[in-house]
């Protein structure tokens, strides 16, 4: 397989990296780079556990070709803490009990983030709108949607008192 060269900010950080022509960006980050916080789910774009942020956007990495994140800034689970503190949202899932298996965690909290980004005050069908793309099999939705509410309302106090 053709090796291409792929320059992008992966979490903050300028990445070069030589990827097989035509992987995904899934493949790249949990086997090239070790970022395993980005769940293979269903390698189909169903399931959304795969979702990461590229571009202030979420999008499923494993639809999502390597070679095509060159020049952008691609955002995983790891790029959410800062100095050993959990995000926000990631405190609240923690705290609101909105991870049972844990496995959609990631793609769920990043949907979120970028809802999150662009709209800090979603109603509650805006949350739902923003992880629809996102498949959890053992939450029943609730815990998770109250914790993106409950991330929106501590962010925005935080960017009051900032």
């Amino acid at each position: 397989m053709t090796k291409v060269p792929v320059q992008f900010t992966l979490n903050g950080r300028e990445q070069n990296e030589f990827v097989d022509s035509g992987s995904t960006l899934l493949a790249a980050l949990r086997d090239k780079l070790g970022l395993y916080g980005t769940k293979a789910g269903c390698h189909q774009g169903t399931c959304g556990a795969c979702t990461v942020i590229i571009d202030g956007s979420p999008q499923l990495s494993c639809l999502t070709l390597a070679e095509r994140c060159a020049g952008k800034s691609v955002t995983t689970l790891e790029g959410l803490t800062g100095n050993g503190a959990l995000h926000p949202l990631q405190q609240a899932f923690m705290e609101g009990f909105a991870a049972q298996c844990g496995f959609c965690t990631p793609g769920m909290i990043l949907a979120a983030k970028s809802l999150l980004d662009r709209n800090p005050s979603p109603s509650r069908d805006d949350v739902i709108d923003a992880i629809s793309g996102n498949i959890c099999r053992c939450t029943g939705y609730d815990p998770i949607i109250n914790a993106i509410l409950t991330a929106a309302e501590q962010l925005r106090g935080a960017r009051k008192s900032a």
